[in-house]
């Protein structure tokens, strides 16, 4: 399973991204997926109604991850092992990685910096 990050996502909308038609081929098979708080992001970006269109669209097209209980307990470990190693990651990126982790899917995204110290976390970079 993959699960798109937000910042894949607004690639997508935007036309922009060398994986563009990567994307295109996960939606229309069924194939991708993104996380409760991707949804959130997405939906509080957009800046006027055309743009709130087109990301309710593209969401309702996409199986969202609920932060489940076990989702949550998951993010929380991996807080709680990275301020242990002195790392930070926000919490909107500790609870994708955790959703993501607890369903055993890859996570699609540019960011590397953050996602990158989550062990366990299987990543495919864009960009």
């Amino acid at each position: 399973m993959i699960v798109a990050d937000t910042d894949v996502l607004v690639d997508f909308l935007a036309g922009r991204g060398e994986h563009d038609r990567f994307v295109r081929d996960l939606i229309a098979g069924g194939q991708l997926r993104t996380t409760a708080i991707n949804q959130f992001e997405l939906l509080a970006g957009a800046r006027e109604s055309r743009q709130l269109q087109r990301v309710e669209t593209l969401i309702a097209g996409l199986e969202v991850l609920s932060i489940t209980a076990g989702a949550a307990q998951e993010a929380a470990s991996i807080q709680r092992m990275l301020l242990e190693a002195g790392q930070r990651i926000g919490a909107a990126d500790c609870l994708i990685a955790g959703t993501v982790r607890w369903n055993k899917g890859s996570l699609l995204t540019r960011n590397k910096r953050e996602f990158g110290r989550v062990p366990g976390l299987l990543i495919e970079i864009t960009g």
